[in-house]
């Protein structure tokens, strides 16, 4: 069995109690009750239940479910006697057999009850997890909205970023904000970068060749877009991204060199 607990819930219990399941069914329970400590143990509990409230129903009676179930079945002649031919329980015995089939119905109530209640709950729980998602959703959509007009802007130059020798297949784009010093990498195109490395972004001045080290691009594996921001304060003429140790470097690997892209307005 997978779910004792949802086998618990289900209210087969009650019914096998109540004497209400088909034998095979018994037997299935049954046997279930051998192999698993909390189902015998709720089997008890539910008998339990029902013989006192039974005992309130009819407080001068001390039913056991083992003569109750003797005298019903097999017609003990104690507990019964004769009109006009025919058989009848005794005054208490049908007290209790009343009694007895109202516990039951009670009973079973209670733990449909407490079924339906944990089904409820169960579904607030996935009612509250699906508007939590939507917020998300939400969320993610405003800020890309929000990304998707900045990078717009008609101050925000985009440079391609090529492949280089390491790796021809690579590319990558910048946009970047001079007056708002704001650089946005997209680094979709680039591979994740092995452990313990991580790919660093430069601004490049040609004439001479001056690297500056505009950041990181931190838990590339962990970002969903690829989209990366970070401040550019430089006098940029190109970019480029080199992979270097985790925390960077003060110059770039030039044999590292993934993609490369000269500013051309």
């Amino acid at each position: 069995m997978r779910d004792v607990k949802a086998y618990i819930e289900s209210g087969i219990l009650e019914l096998y109690v109540a004497g209400q399941l088909s034998e095979k069914e018994n037997l299935e329970v049954a046997r279930y009750a051998d192999e698993y400590p909390e189902i015998q143990a709720e089997i008890i509990e539910i008998e339990k239940a029902i013989l006192a409230l039974t005992r309130e129903a009819a407080p001068g009676f001390k039913p056991s479910f083992d003569n109750i179930s003797h005298s019903l079945s097999q017609g003990d002649d104690k507990g019964i006697r004769s009109i006009g031919g025919s058989r009848i329980l005794r005054k208490e015995y049908l007290g209790w057999a009343a009694s007895f089939l109202l516990a039951i119905g009670t009973t079973y109530l209670y733990f449909q009850n407490k079924e339906l209640n944990s089904k409820i709950q169960r579904a607030e729980s996935e009612i509250l997890l699906m508007e939590e998602q939507i917020a998300e959703a939400e969320n993610s959509l405003e800020g890309a909205e929000q990304l998707l007009n900045t990078i717009r802007d008609k101050n925000v130059v985009v440079v391609a970023l090529g492949g280089q020798t390491v790796s021809p297949e690579s590319y990558a784009k910048a946009y970047w904000n001079k007056e708002e010093a704001q650089l946005f990498i997209d680094a979709k195109g680039l591979p994740a970068p092995p452990e313990g490395m991580a790919y660093q972004v430069w601004s490049l001045k040609l004439d001479p060749l001056s690297p500056t080290s505009v950041g990181l691009l931190e838990d590339f594996t962990n970002d969903d877009n690829g989209i990366f921001a970070l401040s550019n304060p430089n006098d940029s003429q190109a970019f480029g991204i080199t992979l270097e140790p985790e925390g960077g470097s003060e110059f770039p690997t030039l044999e590292q060199l993934y993609v490369l892209g000269k500013v051309t307005s």
